[in-house]
């Protein structure tokens, strides 16, 4: 399967993005997804996840409250809502399939950059 990250950019502090997951050479109801993220000079790190009918959600405690992770099935894509954002959630954001508590595929990442 082949994931396509995209919806990054620069947002003001307090704002919002969404970004989006597409999904290709396999439908991607077949896995449970994630959304990490790796701000520089840092590791990467959890950011939330979804099974595969939407009915189950998880989030980092950095998160809740302020992003949403879903996904549309029939569009073969997932998302993530981020609201509220602050500075310190500048980073390269990943989709990847999750297996357990092993990430097997992974898109190419999408920056977002918040402001101050």
């Amino acid at each position: 399967v082949q994931l396509q990250a995209s919806g990054g950019g620069l947002v003001q502090a307090g704002g919002s993005l969404r970004l989006s997951c597409a999904a290709s050479g396999r439908t991607v109801n077949a896995y449970a997804m994630s959304w990490l993220r790796q701000a520089p000079g840092k590791e990467r790190e959890f950011v939330a996840a979804i099974g595969r009918g939407g009915d189950s959600t998880y989030y980092a405690d950095s998160m809740k409250g302020r992003f949403t992770i879903s996904r549309d099935n029939a569009k073969n894509t997932v998302y993530l809502q981020m609201n509220s954002l602050k500075p310190e959630d500048t980073a390269v954001y990943y989709c990847a399939t999750k297996h357990g508590s092993v990430y097997r595929y992974w898109g190419q990442g999408t920056l977002v950059t918040v402001s101050s």
